[in-house]
Parts: structure tokens; sequence; C-alpha cells
């Protein structure tokens, strides 16, 4: 099993103002976070318009990605997709390019909601590659909460070693960490106190305009200053708490380009802010300058 521990940065997909991918920009910023201290990078998160990208430009986005992360971080690809067939050659491809895990929702339109059939959903991809998995609880998109018992369950199949938990529960979370199996937190507002109850790491969008802050934090709990963390949250948490009520993706791009990682605007059906919610952005990034 692969250490996620810590900053898994869930990277933006840099567009052009016609809303195509800016491979170039794609390098330059993975040297970016990199340089900033991350522990890893979410290549195709949800962060990056995963819904919105093509198998082809997916496909393009890992393979330039792993050759220029070069090892140097961790590489988590998501691979999720309606079609399985789809999501196991997704999967294999991102494998054969040495991803240190797959992220893959659970089978989120009118697929199998019971335990029984989430449980055998992970497990027919689980017989078809050799990767870590990272399974994701995000019922406000999905429609689908992995029980505590389910947890324990998936667990049980060999390369499901984590979940990335986006519930924001974090009673739900709790309940997953005392079970001893691995969670990474993916509630933005929540990252603190996950860190303080003992998730391994997180995956976290917000970090893409303040990868540096994010790493201090990790490494303020870790080493035991919690007040330090604290302090460091102050300034974190007003933006962090702008970004979490909608829009999601067109604020962090937003927040992205105002502090210095600028990743263009987003694909349709997305939509770039408004310009009452940019000088609300603006007023909530004030104290992280």
């Amino acid at each position: 099993m692969n250490e996620l521990t810590g900053i898994n940065l869930a990277m933006q997909t840099p567009m052009d103002a016609d809303g195509n991918i800016d491979y170039t920009r794609w390098e330059e910023l993975i040297d970016i976070y990199i340089d900033a201290g991350v522990h890893g990078l979410v290549l195709g998160a949800g962060t990056g318009q995963y819904p919105y990208l093509t198998q082809p430009e997916c496909n393009r986005l890992y393979e330039l990605g792993a050759r220029r992360i070069n090892r140097r971080c961790k590489l988590i690809c998501q691979t999720s997709a309606l079609v399985l067939d789809e999501l196991i050659e997704r999967s294999k491809h991102a494998q054969g390019l040495g991803a240190d895990a797959l992220m893959i929702l659970p089978p989120y339109l009118e697929g199998p909601e019971d335990d029984d059939g989430l449980f055998a959903f992970y497990e027919t991809i689980d017989s078809a590659v050799e990767t870590d998995i990272i399974g994701y609880n995000i019922p406000q998109a999905t429609g689908i909460s992995i029980s505590v018992d389910l947890f324990k369950r998936l667990n049980q199949i060999e390369h499901f070693n984590y979940i990335k938990d986006s519930a924001g529960d974090l009673i739900l979370q709790q309940e997953y960490l005392a079970t001893g199996y691995k969670v990474l937190n993916g509630c933005d507002p929540n990252t603190v106190f996950s860190f303080i109850a003992g998730a391994q790491g997180c995956i976290w969008g917000g970090a893409n305009y303040m990868p540096r802050e994010s790493v201090r934090l990790f490494e303020l709990v870790t080493s035991g200053d919690i007040t330090g963390a604290m302090e460091l949250w102050s300034l974190m948490i007003p933006s962090l708490l702008f970004i979490w009520r909608g829009n999601y993706v067109p604020k962090v791009k937003a927040a992205s380009r105002l502090r210095g990682f600028d990743g263009g605007g987003v694909r349709a059906p997305l939509h770039n802010l408004s310009v009452n919610e940019m000088h609300e952005l603006m007023a909530s990034l004030e104290l992280l300058g």
C-alpha cells in the first residue's frame, strides 16, 4: 500500500479562453505545486472538471502529468466512469503510467445503492487492477453514502485502502477513523479538524490557491503545534467557507488566478463568477494576502 500522507492537491485543469485545455500551463502548474511542497497531486479531480473532460483528454493529462511529476510526489488519478468497462480501461491506463492510487466514485447515476451492490462494484475493479483504490464518499453529489459497515467490508478487498470523505460530517469521519483504516479528508472547511482527529491526509481542491499554507497547516498539526495550526487556519477559513457553498470549481479557479496560480477559467457548462461573487471572493481572501 502506498502512503498518501499529507496534502494531496486536487489539481485544477488549466483552460484557455475557449475552454480548451492548456497543456503547457498544466506542466508549469505541476512544477509550481511540487515546489510548494505538496505531498501528492490528484489529476482529473472534480476540481479539475473531470466530468467535462473526454477520455482522450484525461489520458493526455495523465501521460504528461506522470512524466512531469517523475516520482517527485505521489500521483493519484481519478478514473471514475459510469460504464464499468470504460472505468477499468481508464484505470489500467493510469496504472500503466505509474499511478500510486486510483480515485473512483461509486456508480452515481441509477446504479446500485445497497451495500452488496457497491461492494461488488469495487470488488470487480479490484480484480482488474494492481493499484491502490481510493473510494469516494460524496453523497451530496452522488446520492450514495458509504456506511461505516460498508467501509469495513470494502477494506477487506485487496487494493481498497483509502476513502476520500467529502461528506462534511465529522461524526461519520471519526467513525471511519475509529475502524483503523485510512481516511483522506475531502471537505475543505473541516480540514484542520480532520488532521487533528487523525486523518492520514487530504485530497484538497482549495489547496490550488494556497498550496504553501496547506502544507504548513499539515506540518503544524503533525508536529503537535495545534495553537499555530489554528492561527494559520483563521486566515484560511474565510475563503474556504465561501468556496464550499456553491460554484466550487469556478471559485477555486478564480482564487487561484488572484493568488498567482492562474489556470484560466472554466469549461461549459460551468461558468465564471459574477462581479458580486468576485468581490465576495476577494474579501474572503484578504487575510491570506
